[in-house]
């Protein structure tokens, strides 16, 4: 990408300092900066790698930085098997625990208490 040439424009000047720039370009007492973008890309990318990560030192740096403070249990694997009874009550005291585990939060709707948020809910003219 060829350079290109900074264009002010006096309704995007944020200070009167920058102002005051755009209107010397303007008027053509000062020149426009111009901006190589793939020199500045070039000259960013090497300034992206520090020197330290170049070398071995660096990986040994980041190992030793990102390291956990503490050590951690390791969780042991458990195996659980269901033990079959044959008994058709046991799977329908399971299923009743299940279903009734997610209702815990929740209370009991009857329907005259439906009926009277319906009545409170109506405006009264």
């Amino acid at each position: 990408m060829p350079d290109e040439e900074v264009k002010p424009n006096l309704n995007q000047a944020s200070t009167q300092d920058a102002q005051l720039a755009a209107e010397s370009i303007a008027s053509g007492e000062e020149k426009a900066p111009t901006v190589d973008f793939d020199a500045d890309y070039a000259t960013a990318q090497q300034f992206s790698v520090s020197d330290v990560d170049r070398t071995g030192q660096g990986a040994a740096a980041a190992q030793a930085a990102t390291a956990p403070e503490y050590q951690t249990s390791k969780p042991q694997e458990t195996t659980t098997q269901a033990q079959s009874t044959g008994n058709p009550d046991d799977f329908l005291d399971l299923a009743k625990e299940v279903g009734n585990s997610s209702t815990d939060s929740v209370s009991n709707v009857s329907d005259d208490l439906v009926k009277q948020a319906l009545e409170k809910g109506e405006r009264k003219n």
